[in-house]
């Protein structure tokens, strides 16, 4: 627990770092260590890709579809929801579907249970983490990751798969659960398995950052390696003609890729304690709101909510995939009661992390979040289409 704070103040402390918040002394010259670094990690990066690229390491084929859907950037860019619309619509053009995920930060499997499955198992290797088989939720999130364990919860006759080696978890779904589809959750980086389509989001209000990479910026590649996407979503776009800059700068690093911009809106709110009981939208007008979350953009969260028409009295926001404790929370609400505020809303994400309370003085929501497409609706149908008929 005191290693995990410590390393989310550090977290914090190098966002704000890069982010160009801090300006002491001692900053400026962690600033140039950070973007020489910054210089070996992209070579080192371009490197892998031209191993790859000339076959001196070579990726798989497994013998199934697999989409990749990915970004260029750390966290931020609205991703889970899209992996969600894209597992839907393929699943109701009748595709078997298996989502393929690196399970961020999950816990590991206890020594126990993996000697249990090695002794089941035919083979010594250990198989990966079944989140769900397409009928039953079998992790919970500490063990499965928040986001493998949202979309299993979310996803109906669909298998969520976690496993650092996503070639192993591939081939796996296709062996146990006769799938013929995979998606690639935050795959773009991953080029051991490769996609036959390759989606990269970008977030437009924030599309680079300050355009470095890693550790000076938050790239994990540079931009020019947009080249790969065959399709790119804008995220988080409100429809206004603003985008246009952003568009012709993409067109200069990667001419055919299909462009589609969406927006994630809420849809509605529902219990964290009491699951499936739902409040509509209206429910948060002339509310009073105090916000917990531990995600990479907590602003757009909290705009929401204000949108909505709900007053935000008190809110605290954590690093992202914050595992929260009851202590923090029976905190948080004494703190937000203080504050005046009637009810707590948290996001989705987040709410799959939360302990159990035994009481809470207010009841707790999270907010629905959808993707919804605002322009490039044919593309998108085009490359569901192009994906079914592969």
């Amino acid at each position: 627990m005191i290693l995990g704070r410590y390393s989310e103040t550090f977290e914090q402390y190098f966002l704000q770092l890069i982010a160009g918040r801090r300006r002491g002394l001692g900053d400026k010259s962690l600033l140039v260590f950070l973007f020489v670094a910054s210089r070996f990690y992209r070579m080192a990066v371009q490197f892998r890709i031209w191993l790859y690229d000339k076959r001196v390491i070579r990726n798989h084929s497994i013998g199934c579809l697999v989409v990749s859907i990915g970004n260029v950037s750390c966290g931020g860019t609205g991703k889970t929801p899209v992996v969600e619309v894209f597992a839907k619509s393929l699943r109701q053009k009748g595709r078997k579907v298996a989502i393929l995920s690196r399970g961020y930060r999950s816990k590991k499997i206890p020594f126990w249970q993996k000697m249990l499955q090695r002794i089941r198992s035919e083979k010594m290797e250990t198989p990966p983490k079944i989140v769900s088989d397409g009928t039953d939720l079998l992790l919970n999130s500490r063990y499965a990751g928040d986001e493998p364990y949202m979309l299993a919860t979310n996803l109906k006759d669909v298998a969520v798969i976690v496993d650092k080696d996503r070639v192993k978890a591939g081939l796996y779904a296709i062996d146990k659960f006769e799938t013929d589809t995979l998606i690639l959750d935050d795959g773009f980086q991953y080029l051991s398995l490769k996609p036959h389509i390759n989606i990269v989001l970008i977030d437009s209000t924030d599309p680079f950052g300050n355009h470095h990479v890693l550790p000076r910026g938050i790239l994990r590649e540079p931009i020019k390696n947009l080249r790969r996407a065959d399709y790119i979503f804008l995220t988080k776009s409100d429809g206004g003609g603003h985008l246009k800059h952003l568009k012709n700068f993409l067109r200069r690093h990667n001419r055919r890729a299909e462009i589609i911009e969406c927006c994630h809106k809420p849809r509605y709110l529902e219990k964290v304690y009491e699951r499936g009981e739902r409040a509509g939208l209206a429910f948060l007008r002339q509310k009073k709101i105090a916000a917990i979350s531990a995600i990479a953009c907590p602003e757009s969260f909290e705009h929401f909510l204000g949108q909505l028409g709900g007053e935000l009295v008190h809110s605290i926001r954590y690093t992202d995939h914050h595992r929260f404790s009851q202590q923090e929370l029976i905190d948080f609400v004494n703190k937000s009661k203080a504050a005046g505020a009637e009810i707590i809303v948290t996001t989705e994400k987040d709410a799959v992390r939360m302990p159990h309370l035994n009481r809470y003085d207010l009841e707790f929501y999270f907010l629905r979040v959808e993707i919804d497409i605002l322009s490039g609706r044919e593309n998108f149908d085009q490359c569901i289409s192009r994906i079914c008929f592969l």
